[in-house]
């Protein structure tokens, strides 16, 4: 039986922020978190055998997060997406050349196409590999890496006026 108090304590942020970088909607994300752990709680014999804890939360919270997705008709999506304030995924600061940085990066980071946001997401914020990565999105490789370019590229091009500004 896994301890649930220490699985939750050491994987739900990354979960959380990870799930609220693909649906960009607070509640939505803490929805998919709790159906994650719900889902371990009932069957906690699906840990039995686990390598990596974090993989495999990782990938159970992607998996749910597409389901929540596909349910949804995209009328739907674009209705709330409209009317939904953006959740912030970094920390509130006080300094507003930081705050106006993060915002951009916020902005350039939700402009990417979903598959590409989770591959940067997990790239950059949870240290991944692209091997892991792969087997966490159930996905090539070579696929996970270009995601991660072709995001890079779109991100860096979305950032590069802000770049020039700084310099």
């Amino acid at each position: 039986m896994p301890d649930l108090e220490r699985l939750y304590d050491e994987h739900a942020p990354a979960l959380f922020g990870f799930v609220l970088n693909l649906t960009r909607d607070d509640a939505d994300a803490r929805d998919i978190l709790q159906e994650c752990f719900q889902k371990i709680a009932a069957h906690p014999r699906r840990l039995d055998g686990v390598r990596d804890e974090r993989a495999f939360l990782l990938r159970l919270a992607h998996n749910a997060t597409i389901d929540l997705i596909r349910r949804r008709d995209s009328r739907e999506r674009r209705h709330e997406a409209a009317g939904a304030e953006l959740a912030g995924l970094f920390a509130p600061t006080a300094d507003p050349d930081e705050a106006a940085f993060r915002s951009a990066v916020e902005d350039a980071l939700a402009e990417l196409p979903p598959e590409q946001r989770a591959v940067v997401h997990l790239k950059l914020w949870e240290g991944l590999t692209f091997d892991a990565i792969a087997e966490l999105l159930d996905i090539p490789p070579s696929t996970a890496a270009s995601r991660h370019r072709y995001g890079l590229d779109k991100m860096r091009d979305r950032l590069r006026p802000l770049y020039d500004e700084l310099k």
